[in-house]
C-alpha cells in the first residue's frame, strides 16, 4: 500500500470520507439545479444557502445508518443498499427543510435529479476508494494470480472471498456457459476455457481453482485434462457453505489429486450386499492397519457391526486405525465395540483364540507382504506370511465357526513373474481347496490391481519425489498398471464377499490401464511444473528410467484362463479357473514347509513352477 495511505489511522480515513461527502453532496445539488434549468439560471444565487444544508442533513443520516462503519477495502455490493437508504432519507429531510424554511422554491424534478446524482457520487467514491486500496495492497502483497473455473454462485463467492485474502488474486473466470462469456463477475472477466492457453500466459496465471461443487468425476477429469498441458497448478476449493460457516478457510484450498484425474464415476454400492455380512455381525479384519485393511474398517463401521476386531502385527499402525475409528464413534449414542489386537496371521493359535473368544462371524483377510522387490529378497518370509498365514488363518477361522472368510488378493497372482505374486496365488488355491471340504465357512477371494494412494502405490512415491524437485524414478517407459481408489476397492470387496457361495475368485473391474510414465507427467503438470526432457531441457522435473526390478512385469492381468462370468454387480466378475483338491493342498504345504526349513530358494521356485500356472521367475 502507498506509505502515506498506510500511515493513516482508521479515524483519519473516516474523516477523509466525511470530507469527500461534504464536497460531493453540494456538487450533486448544484449539478441537479443546472441540469434542471439546462444551464446556469439567472437566479442561481437564491440556491446557494441550500448547498451547505445538503451535507449538514445527509452526513448525520449516513453516520446513523452505519455507512462510515464499513471497511472500504472489504465492501461488497450490499453497501449500495445502505447508500440508497441513506441518500433517500437525507433527500426527504432536505425537502422538509426547504418546505418548512420557505426561503426558496426547489423544483421537484431538481430534487429527483439530486437524489440520483447523490447516490451515484456517494456510491462511486466508495467503489473507487475500494479499488484504489485493493490495487495498492495487491502491489504490496505480491499475491498469486489465479483463475477460477466456474462463474456460478460458488465461483463468485470465492472471488469475493479471495479479494479479502492476502495470498490469491483472481484475475479471470473460466466457464463453459457461453451466455456468461464477456461478463464481469465480482470485478473479474468471464472467458471461454477454449482460450485458456493464451489467457493464462497473458495474465501470468499460476493456479486454477475449481469452484463447481456439483462437478461429476468425469466432468472434472475433462477439465483437468484441458488444463494439464498448460503446466498450471490445479487446486480445488472447499465447499462454500463450510467456508461461510467458518468450518474451513481459504487455507483449506488444496491441490487437485491424481486420484481425481484417474478416478471414475462411482457406482453406488448395493445396500443389501454391503449390510449382509456386516450389520449386527462380529467382523474381523487382519492387516487392519494397512491401506486396504484400514479402509475396509472404515466401510465396515458405516454398516454398524456388533463388534469390529482389528488384528495387526505393527503396533503403530494398529494404534493409528484404532484411534481413528474410536474418534468416528465417540459421538454416537450406540458406538460399535472396537477391539484393537496385536498379532500375526502366521500364529494360528492366536487367530483361533481371537475367533473363538469374540465369536467372529465375518473375516476379511487383508494381511500380506505385497512389495515385490522386498518379497523377492525375502522369499521365505513372503511364503510364510502370504501362503501359510492365509492357510492357517483360514483353517483356524473354519474350526472356530466363522461364517465367511474373504481373502484380499492381487492381479500379480495371475501368471506371476515374482515370488510375491506366486505366494498370493498359492493362498487363493489353498482357500479353494478348503472350500470343498469346509462347508460351514464360505471362502472367497477378491482379486484386483493397484489402488491409488496405497503404501505400495507409485502415487505417494511420485508426490514425494516431485516435492523434493525430482527426479521421478520409473522402471520402464512402457510399464502399465490398472488403478482404483481405495474406498471403491473396499466397497467392492465387501459386496463381492456377500455374493459368494464358496470357493469363488471374484475380479474387480479396474477400468482402463494407465501408462505409468503418463501418470508421472500428469502429476508434474498438475503441480504447475514442466517435465525436463530432450524437448524441454529447462524443465523442472526429470523422469529417470532405472530398469525393471526383479520379478516386475510390464503389464498385469486379472485372469488366469481368460474366462470370467458376470455377477449381480456391474463391476464384479467371477473367474472360472482350475482349483486344487485337499490332497493337492496337503502335498504342496508339506513340500513348502521342508523348503522353508532348508532355505532352498531353487527348490521353492521349482515348486512354484510346478503348481502355479504361468509362474516364470
Amino acid at each position: 500500500m502507498h506509505p502515506m495511505i498506510d500511515s493513516l489511522s482508521r479515524s483519519q480515513r473516516l474523516w477523509i470520507l466525511v470530507a469527500m461527502d461534504a464536497l460531493l453532496l453540494p456538487l450533486a445539488l448544484l449539478s441537479a439545479i443546472i441540469l434542471r434549468f439546462g444551464g446556469w439560471p439567472n437566479d442561481l444565487h437564491q440556491y446557494w444557502p441550500l448547498l451547505p444544508i445538503a451535507p449538514m442533513v445527509a452526513i448525520p443520516v449516513f453516520i446513523k445508518m452505519g455507512l462510515y462503519r464499513a471497511v472500504v477495502r472489504y465492501m461488497d455490493e450490499k453497501v449500495m443498499i445502505t447508500v440508497f437508504s441513506g441518500v433517500s432519507l437525507s433527500v426527504l429531510l432536505l425537502v422538509a427543510v426547504v418546505a418548512f424554511g420557505r426561503f426558496v422554491h426547489m423544483p421537484r424534478s431538481a430534487i429527483v435529479i439530486y437524489w440520483i446524482l447523490a447516490m451515484a457520487y456517494i456510491g462511486a467514491t466508495r467503489y473507487l476508494a475500494r479499488g484504489l486500496l485493493r490495487t495498492l495492497e495487491n502491489q504490496k502483497l505480491d499475491r498469486v494470480p489465479v483463475a477460477i473455473f466456474g462463474a456460478g454462485r460458488a465461483g463468485s463467492q470465492l472471488a469475493m472471498a479471495l479479494e479479502a485474502d492476502r495470498h490469491y488474486q483472481p484475475v479471470i473466470f473460466f466457464d463453459h456457459d457461453r451466455q456468461l462469456h464477456g461478463h464481469i463477475i465480482a470485478g473479474v472477466r468471464v472467458c471461454d476455457p477454449e482460450n485458456a492457453a493464451s489467457l493464462i500466459a497473458e495474465l501470468k496465471v499460476q493456479q486454477v481453482l475449481l469452484a463447481i461443487p456439483s462437478l461429476s468425476r468425469s466432468r472434472k477429469r475433462e477439465i483437468l485434462n484441458l488444463f494439464e498441458p498448460l503446466h498450471v497448478q490445479m487446486k480445488t476449493v472447499p465447499d462454500m457453505k463450510d467456508l461461510v460457516e467458518g468450518k474451513v478457510g481459504l487455507s483449506d484450498i488444496r491441490e487437485v489429486t491424481i486420484e481425481e484425474l484417474l478416478g471414475r464415476e462411482v457406482v453406488e454400492p448395493i445396500a443389501a450386499l454391503m449390510q449382509s455380512n456386516l450389520t449386527n455381525k462380529v467382523v474381523m479384519v487382519t492387516g487392519a492397519g494397512g491401506s486396504i485393511g484400514s479402509e475396509l474398517c472404515r466401510q465396515i463401521l458405516m454398516q454398524r457391526p456388533k463388534q469390529l476386531i482389528l488384528l495387526e502385527v505393527t503396533e503403530f499402525a494398529l494404534y493409528q486405525i484404532d484411534q481413528e475409528l474410536r474418534r468416528l464413534e465417540q459421538h454416537r449414542s450406540q458406538p460399535v465395540e472396537i477391539h484393537g489386537l496385536l498379532g500375526s496371521v502366521v500364529d494360528s493359535e492366536r487367530v483361533r483364540s481371537i475367533c473363538q473368544s469374540y465369536g467372529v462371524q465375518t473375516l476379511f483377510h487383508a494381511a500380506a507382504y505385497k512389495h515385490v522387490p522386498i518379497v523377492e529378497a525375502n522369499p521365505f518370509e513372503g511364503l510364510r506370511n502370504n501362503f501359510f498365514g492365509t492357510y492357517h488363518t483360514a483353517k483356524a477361522a473354519s474350526e472356530s465357526g466363522v461364517e465367511r472368510f474373504i481373502l484380499i488378493s492381487t492381479d500379480k497372482a495371475v501368471r506371476p513373474t515374482n515370488i510375491m505374486g506366486a505366494t498370493k496365488r498359492l493362498a487363493e488355491l489353498s482357500l479353494q481347496a478348503l472350500a470343498s471340504k469346509q462347508p460351514n465357512t464360505v471362502f472367497s477371494m477378491v482379486r484386483f490391481g493397484n489402488v491409488l494412494g496405497s503404501s505400495g502405490s507409485v502415487v505417494p512415491l511420485f508426490k514425494e519425489q516431485i516435492r523434493k524437485g525430482g527426479p521421478i524414478t520409473l522402471t520402464h517407459a512402457d510399464i502399465t498398471r490398472y488403478f482404483m481408489t481405495i474406498p471403491e476397492a473396499a466397497q467392492l470387496v465387501i459386496q463381492a464377499g456377500a455374493m459368494a457361495d464358496g470357493g469363488e475368485v471374484f475380479l474387480l473391474d479396474m477400468g482402463e490401464p494407465v501408462k505409468i510414465i503418463d501418470l508421472a507427467r500428469k502429476m508434474v503438470h498438475l503441480s504447475g511444473l514442466e517435465v525436463k526432457d530432450a524437448a524441454h531441457p529447462t524443465g523442472d522435473i526429470e523422469i529417470l528410467l532405472t530398469g525393471l526390478r526383479p520379478g516386475e512385469k510390464l503389464y498385469e492381468e486379472l485372469l488366469v484362463d481368460d474366462d470370467a462370468t458376470a455377477t449381480a454387480h456391474p463391476r464384479i466378475m467371477k473367474a472360472n479357473e482350475p482349483a486344487w483338491t485337499e490332497e493337492d493342498l496337503h502335498q504342496v504345504s508339506v513340500a513348502l514347509e521342508e523348503i522353508i526349513r532348508a532355505k532352498d530358494v531353487e527348490g521353492l521356485k521349482n515348486v512354484l513352477k510346478k503348481h502355479v500356472s504361468g509362474f516364470n521367475s
